[in-house]
């Protein structure tokens, strides 16, 4: 691992131990001068220097080694930018769909071919924007997460089939049983909320903000009353987990090949 690498990861354990730059100092002997020039990339530490850092910091080389040089399959970021793209045309479709229903319910709109259309477009492309974010889950592991948006998806296959049934038959109307529809994906929001609470020390603390926002969507769109109220932090949720996709692409991308070893580099300093 080579610098500005080392410094920023140096940086990043001590901060997740919740260690000033001076506590750090007085484990390892050395000056708060040399530990600012390290984190800002400006030096290249010797061997035992970063030795006596990392175990200071109480890191194992072997678990940064693996962090470092984790080679991900190909299909996996293909998924990351299927789900982003996905995600970035239900953003806009989802609010045709939520404008097309209210003006349903209310008889103003009757056109069941182009609101058809659009359910049809909402159900793929939330159903992939969700399959790419279960693929994160999977890199960057929180079973909780990844529970709750099975769920989503599978609350977003049954009730957008049985809005296209609604509006292909006239058995049953969309508006006899919105209000279930809407508590379904409220809770639905809300167990994904909770999920990104889970996370710790992942980007920042973006998954706990992410988190609240997720769970005051869910309380809102569950209240039915609060629904058109859950717009604003449902669009800012939303938004915010296409910056989680946008992030995980950056971060595969960023990841070293294994054809050089950070024990190769440690031992050559």
């Amino acid at each position: 691992m080579k610098q500005p690498e080392l410094g920023k990861k140096i940086s990043e354990m001590r901060k997740a131990k919740g260690l000033t730059q001076e506590e750090l100092v007085e484990m390892c002997n050395l000056n708060v001068r040399t530990i600012q020039r390290i984190e800002a990339g400006e030096v290249t530490p010797r061997s035992y220097t970063i030795k006596a850092l990392f175990e200071a910091l109480g890191a194992q080389l072997e678990n940064i080694e693996s962090e470092k040089h984790s080679v991900y399959p190909k299909s996996l970021v293909q998924w990351l930018y299927t789900g982003l793209g996905a995600g970035l045309v239900y953003f806009f479709l989802s609010y045709f769909d939520i404008s097309m229903e209210v003006e349903w319910m209310e008889g103003s709109y009757t056109n069941s071919v182009t609101f058809g259309l659009v359910k049809v477009g909402v159900l793929i492309t939330f159903s992939l924007f969700l399959l790419g974010l279960i693929k994160m889950t999977g890199t960057f592991p929180n079973k909780i997460l990844q529970i709750a948006l099975w769920v989503m998806l599978i609350a977003n296959g049954l009730w957008y089939s049985v809005d296209l049934i609604s509006l292909a038959t006239s058995s049953f109307r969309m508006e006899d049983y919105y209000v279930v529809k809407l508590g379904t994906f409220g809770l639905a929001y809300g167990f994904i909320g909770a999920g990104f609470l889970c996370y710790k020390n992942l980007w920042s603390n973006i998954p706990q903000i992410l988190g609240g926002l997720g769970i005051v969507s869910g309380i809102l769109i569950f209240s039915v009353v609060g629904a058109l109220l859950a717009l604003i932090p449902l669009t800012m949720f939303e938004i915010g987990e296409l910056a989680f996709l946008i992030w995980g692409v950056n971060k595969i991308g960023r990841t070293s090949s294994p054809g050089s070893t950070f024990s190769a580099e440690f031992q050559s300093q």
